[in-house]
C-alpha cells in the first residue's frame, strides 16, 4: 500500500474538491463548504481551522438511478484523496436536478 499524495494543509481544499466533483459527476448544482472553523476544538479539527469538516451539496444526473448509500459511496470514493489527507467529516446533501 502506498502513502497518500500529500495535499497542502495551509490552503483550503474547497477548489480542489469542487474540481474533483465536477470532473467525476458533471453536476447541475454543486456547493462545497468548508465548515472546519465551526468545529474548532472538536475531534478531527486542526489548529488552522481548515480542511477537516466539509459539506457538499450536489445534484447530478449520475445519481438519478442510485439509492442513497450508492450515492454517498460514489462521492466518498471521488474524495478519497482528501479523506486520506485528514478530512475528518464530510456531510453530503443530494439535490434534485
Amino acid at each position: 500500500m502506498t502513502a497518500p499524495t500529500p495535499l497542502p494543509t495551509h490552503i483550503s481544499w474547497q477548489p480542489l474538491m469542487v474540481a474533483a466533483l465536477k470532473q467525476r459527476f458533471e453536476p447541475t448544482f454543486l456547493e462545497v463548504i468548508d465548515e472546519s472553523a465551526q468545529h474548532a476544538g472538536h475531534a478531527g479539527a486542526n489548529e488552522l481551522g481548515l480542511n477537516s469538516h466539509y459539506r457538499v451539496l450536489i445534484a447530478s444526473a449520475h445519481f438519478e438511478t442510485l439509492n442513497r448509500v450508492q450515492r454517498h459511496r460514489l462521492v466518498y470514493d471521488s474524495l478519497q484523496e482528501f479523506l486520506d489527507n485528514g478530512l475528518h467529516a464530510l456531510a453530503i446533501e443530494f439535490r434534485s436536478n
